[in-house]
């Protein structure tokens, strides 16, 4: 396989994507253009970026073995959006088979094929819905949330609800803790029972835009 770009590859991150000790490896690329991105190298061009193939991603995590081993953990994919990279994913799950857990943290903005293969692929999903209203959602990502929704129904009764946890945030400029409360709401009529409420800090995005290169 080709080598694929990412934006940063972080080791030894305890409790923030995953369980145990986790290495985050972002891909480069992204279909939505939220406003407040924390990455947004992954929108603009890949020159300069670190390219890897699965293996060589494979063999720079197994360093950690032991610590993934011992705690549970192992390989957070993340971005951008990593599901558009299933064919990279799929193959670094054959070179670490079941060894280490994968996790992916994804805005499921994505064709429900790639969907449907993460499905097959990824122990555990962490989902960024951003807000449940299709208006709020458009606004701040410059999509429909319509495809992303469709996609956590199928996932859900694909896969049930413990392998994965929802992110509701609540995002200034953009929703409301009444936003963010009916938001929990439908995600309970869809089936999830794993949230992750929180606040995104305005001054920090503004901070990580303005550093950052699109």
């Amino acid at each position: 396989m080709e080598r694929v770009p990412f934006i940063g590859i972080n080791r030894h991150r305890i409790g923030i994507d995953g369980i145990g000790v986790t290495t985050l490896a972002c891909f480069h690329g992204c279909t939505l253009r939220c406003r407040y991105c924390l990455n947004r190298r992954c929108l603009g061009p890949d020159e300069g970026m670190q390219h890897l193939t699965p293996k060589e991603l494979y063999d720079f995590c197994s360093i950690d073995n032991l610590y993934f081993v011992a705690t549970g953990g192992g390989v957070c994919f993340g971005g951008g959006e990593p599901l558009l990279r299933m064919d990279f994913i799929e193959e670094f799950r054959q070179l670490c088979e079941h060894n280490w857990h994968l996790t992916a943290e994804t805005a499921l903005s994505v064709p429900r094929d790639a969907v449907e293969r993460a499905a097959e692929t990824i122990d555990d999903f962490i989902i960024d819905i951003k807000d449940c209203n299709d208006d709020i959602y458009q606004r701040y990502t410059g999509h429909s949330n319509t495809l992303s929704m469709g996609n956590l129904k199928w996932l859900v009764k694909a896969i049930g609800p413990d392998r994965m946890t929802v992110r509701v945030p609540l995002i200034p400029n953009y929703n409301t803790p009444e936003d963010t409360d009916r938001s929990v709401e439908i995600l309970k009529a869809v089936g999830i029972t794993h949230f992750d409420r929180f606040e995104y800090t305005l001054r920090k995005m503004k901070e990580e835009n303005s550093s950052s290169t699109p």
